[in-house]
């Protein structure tokens, strides 16, 4: 009885146990239930308010998927429960702070409250913008912090060093923050002190300063993301081999290195270097990286054969190896990666041809291999993989005509230019339902192309098909459909009408016809459907007339070369680039012209445009810049340019009958870089105001009326740009004063690098490939003259280097200064026909650039000084008809130049003419010994080079050189000038020189 009482005891105290417990947990399960977020520190609150309070929030300045978080922050509220806020749960601390993309606008103050956060592991201020403040310095408070996210902020400034004080980092980035800088003692503490630092972000930052080698203390790396930093020197090949690194990007840096030769097995799976300066082959080791997904070797100076290494890499969706020097044949392993979806190998030199069939490439989209020496037929396989949309196999040497194409894909994107692909295109070519762009230009395709053919091409938006041998286009009555096509290109074939599938183009914005064979007019009906055309160019045909001009919008229209005839056609008034050069057009420009408001360029020359200068020309109210006119029959005198505005940089007029005196307003055109007012019948003093233009570069003031002195009072502020001046034919006189040429920096100024755009370039982007600048180049040629050669500059091209000084054909007398010899860039120098007297200064073998030298007809006497031997550059001279006596220099150039370099020199003796000297060592030519001079201006290399001329044969081949250069004497150019013809234009070629 007892034991049953002691047991039922036993389980009354249980179940009271029991009963609590469950109480407790009810109870608890309750509490938890009322208050499932913790309570906020109250010292966390203020802090947070604060940094609300110092900024600002702009709705118009980010991503639209950015939304401001701090929005739902009130101080009535509980901050754990904030948007952006997480809690430790336990005390209420907060721990995380994610305000990535918030609209945030304001200034992060070195004092900023969210120090104050000492519980904080995580945050994120990423994507804001923080107006080029600092990071705070204060940050290294924060030593509980594992993670931390300020890129695209706006940030500026050098990382502070006490950032290294957060020994618990795991994870940095600092990345597009790109007035952001690490100095090298900064970072050499961070590699140092971060020992647990897994991802390193810092893509865009300047760390310029920073040494490649202090990234090897960085041992736990996972993600190394160094991206356009302008990091510079060698790259240590041990970093890519650590044990963790899954993902590097060292691309758009100056880096060099080379990959690891062994041992290279980690667990890599993004790889990119593009755009360095890494050396050496790639290793077979990398088909060890069985996990990569992504290599990036683009634009590096690695070389030799791609290795057969690719069997293992079956997780490869990314494969870029272009513009590298690769050699031979492309790997077969490469062709069996499943996973591929990019591979780029353009810019190399591989060669051989491309397989026949390949089977693995079933998920490819991208396929690039242009600029490469491949060879054969092109291949059905590319046209048949179900995922290819981007294939790219131009400028190679493919042969052969298409295969018919079995079966339409999903591609895209086809561009095969720069071939040698022949035949005519497949009617199965245009069953690529989803083809947005077909480039075949530069190949010999030859054929009709049929409309009924394009109109099945419905995604289409690029069509070029420029530069082949299409006799037409057969415009058949089917209906069209497109819609999508806005560019076509069908420039340098034999068309002889306007297609007609282009007026079903409704979205059609760039159309090039040039260089074709397209006669008679534009009727009306034929432009149907270009009413949003926006560039045009007809170019090159024999087209006689204009029913009317195509387009309400359009911004180019280039209708030069044709054989239009009649009155100026009205422009468009949204125009900005009217081209209507080498026509046969008549009457006055009419003041209409001036009508257009957004005008830049305006190119009417070599036309038959009569009457005067329409004066609404040289105050243009949309600020031109480019206004040729040259050779026509406008007459009158020049209106007044640059009145209000600056803009102009080209004025062409030459080569009309304009008379009177210069304007006074070309002082205010301060752009103006090229000005050619030559053949005309100008009647004024030297412009010496002129000089004060600052980047004027090129004064053409030949064949007209200037007469006086070139008196000056200036001495070192004229000119200073100027690389071409051509005074000849004209009336100056007096001597040459010695400040005039003082002042002509450019010319002194040895391989110089000066802008190459005189007068401005236009591009109208019709489909530029990677690596074109430009689709259409506005060219500007101008023409000066040596002895018997003339040149003709692509002033967008030449000019950099070209100097120019030709005063011939004046009345100049006096002695040539000292300082002409200061112009040690000086190309070409003609004093020819002139008064000039007294002797040659020696100071003249000071131009060591200087290619061609005409001292002709004047009165010059002494002996020629043996000092012009130096300028070993020297192809053209011309001394003939004048008062020098003495023996001729010899070595050098000397060695080559004819009788007629000298003719009219009665007392001039020894080679080449046939008067002898006093002694034997006079009259023969010499090399002279290989002695250093000190004040020669050519390295000596080129002295070694021209130790060449004392040889029989080289000196044969100079001397039929500079026969065929003069053209003297005709009865042996005559004879053996088809055989000749490439040594003597070798030069010529050199710097664009043609023949009259």
């Amino acid at each position: 009885m007892g034991k049953f009482i002691w047991l039922c005891q036993i389980r009354s105290v249980l179940f009271v146990l029991f009963f609590l417990s469950v109480v407790d947990c009810s109870l608890s399960l309750s509490s938890s239930s009322i208050n499932p977020t913790p309570s906020c520190l109250p010292e966390d609150t203020s802090a947070l308010l604060q940094f609300k309070n110092t900024m600002s929030i702009d709705d118009s300045a980010f991503f639209s998927y950015c939304y401001p978080k701090t929005n739902s922050w009130n101080e009535s509220t509980n901050c754990c429960s904030w948007e952006g806020v997480t809690c430790e749960k336990a005390t209420g601390q907060v721990i995380s702070l994610d305000l990535s993309c918030s609209k945030l606008v304001g200034s992060l103050s070195p004092n900023t409250t969210l120090v104050r956060l000492r519980g904080l592991k995580r945050l994120d201020l990423s994507l804001n913008n923080f107006s080029a403040s600092s990071i705070p310095s204060g940050l290294n408070q924060l030593v509980s912090l594992t993670h931390l996210n300020l890129s695209g902020s706006y940030l500026s400034g050098s990382v502070p060093s006490d950032i290294s004080s957060l020994s618990k980092l795991i994870s940095l980035d600092l990345s597009r923050n790109e007035r952001l800088e690490f100095d090298r003692h900064s970072f050499d503490m961070l590699t140092r002190n971060l020992s647990k630092l897994e991802n390193l972000l810092l893509r865009s930052v300047d760390m310029s300063d920073v040494a490649p080698t202090s990234f090897m203390n960085l041992t736990s790396l996972k993600c190394l993301s160094l991206g356009l930093c302008g990091l510079q020197g060698d790259f240590p090949s041990e970093i890519f081999q650590l044990g963790y690194l899954e993902y590097v990007d060292l691309s758009v840096n100056s880096l060099t290195g080379y990959l690891p030769k062994s041992n290279w097995s980690s667990p890599l799976k993004f790889f990119d270097l593009s755009s360095n300066y890494f050396r050496g082959s790639i290793p077979s080791s990398l088909g060890n990286l069985t996990k990569i997904t992504h290599l990036g070797f683009y634009s590096n100076k690695l070389e030799g054969e791609i290795p057969d290494v690719f069997g293992n890499l079956n997780k490869l969706t990314t494969l870029d190896f272009s513009f590298c020097n690769f050699s031979g044949q492309l790997p077969p392993s490469m062709f069996n990666l499943t996973q591929l979806t990019s591979l780029h190998l353009s810019s190399n030199r591989l060669q051989g041809p491309l397989p026949i069939h390949v089977t693995g490439f079933q998920n490819l989209k991208d396929f690039s291999l242009t600029d490469n020496l491949l060879t054969g037929g092109v291949p059905s396989w590319p046209f048949t993989l179900p995922s290819l949309e981007y294939l790219q196999l131009s400028n190679n040497s493919l042969t052969g005509p298409f295969n018919q194409i079995q079966k339409p894909n999903s591609i895209q994107v086809v561009d095969l230019a720069d071939n040698d692909i022949h035949g005519e295109i497949p009617s199965s070519f245009f069953g690529l339902s989803k083809l947005t762009r077909l480039d075949l230009s530069s190949n010999n395709l030859s054929g009709v192309i049929r409309s009924d053919m394009l109109s099945q091409l419905e995604s289409l938006e690029t069509l070029d098909l420029s530069t082949n041998n299409f006799s037409g286009v057969i415009n058949l009555d089917v209906p069209s459909n497109l819609k999508n096509l806005t560019e076509v290109n069908l420039s340098n074939n034999k068309l002889r009408q306007f297609p007609s599938f282009l007026q079903s183009a409704k979205s059609l914005s760039s159309l090039d016809l040039s260089n074709n064979k397209i006669q008679g007019s534009i009727f009306k009906w034929e432009s149907e459907g270009w009413e949003q055309l926006i560039y045009l160019n007809l170019s090159s045909n024999s087209m006689t007339s204009l029913e009317q001009l195509p387009g309400k919008n359009i911004l180019t229209l280039d209708l030069s070369s044709n054989l239009l005839q009649g009155p100026l056609p009205a422009p468009p008034p949204s125009l900005q680039k009217f081209l209507i050069s080498d026509n046969n057009l008549t009457g006055e420009i009419p003041p209409s012209i001036c009508n257009l408001t957004s005008l830049d360029i305006l190119d009417l020359s070599k036309n038959y445009f009569g009457g005067i200068i329409p004066s609404c020309l040289g105050n243009f109210s949309s600020g031109i810049s480019i206004i040729n006119l040259q050779k026509n029959n406008l007459s009158g005198k020049i209106p007044d340019f640059c009145v209000e505005l600056s803009s102009l940089t080209t004025l062409a007029l030459n080569d009309n009958k304009l008379e009177g005196l210069l304007p006074r307003s070309f002082v205010n055109c301060t752009g103006l870089r090229f000005l050619n007012l030559a053949n005309n019948t100008l009647y004024d003093l030297f412009p010496y105001r002129l000089s004060v233009l600052p980047v004027l570069q090129v004064l053409i003031l030949r064949s007209n009326r200037f007469y006086g002195r070139l008196d000056y009072s200036v001495a070192t502020s004229i000119f200073l740009n100027l690389q071409i001046l051509d005074l000849s034919k004209n009336e100056f006189t007096g001597p040459f004063p010695k400040k005039f040429f003082q002042s002509f920096k450019r010319m002194k100024l040895v391989a110089a690098s000066q802008p190459r755009h005189i007068g401005g370039v236009y591009c109208v982007r019709v489909y530029c490939r990677p690596g074109d600048e430009t689709s259409h180049n506005y060219k500007k040629f101008v023409k000066v003259t040596m002895k018997r050669l003339e040149i003709e500059l692509d002033l967008d091209k030449s000019l950099t280097d070209f100097t120019l000084i030709d005063f011939s054909n004046n009345q100049f007398n006096g002695r040539i200064p000292e300082a002409l010899g200061e112009l040690h860039a000086l190309l070409v120098l003609n004093l020819s026909h002139n008064s000039l007297n007294d002797t040659l200064p020696p100071s003249l073998a000071n131009m060591a650039a200087l290619e061609s030298l005409d001292l002709s007809s004047n009165k010059l006497g002494g002996r020629i000084p043996s000092e012009l031997t130096k300028l070993t550059f020297l192809a053209v001279l011309n001394l003939s008809q004048n008062n020098f006596f003495g023996p001729i220099p010899v070595g050098y150039q000397f060695n080559t130049f004819d009788i007629d370099s000298y003719a009219g020199n009665l007392d001039l003796c020894g080679f080449p003419l046939s008067k002898k000297c006093g002694s034997e060592e006079e009259r023969k030519p010499q090399t002279p010994k290989l002695v250093e001079d000190e004040d020669s201006a050519i390295p000596f290399i080129w002295k070694v080079v021209m130790m060449g001329y004392s040889c029989g044969v080289v000196l044969g081949l100079s001397t039929g050189y500079i026969v065929f250069t003069t053209g003297r004497p005709w009865w042996l150019v005559r004879m053996v000038e088809r055989d000749w013809q490439r040594n003597f234009t070798r030069w010529v070629r050199r710097i664009g020189i043609k023949r009259n």
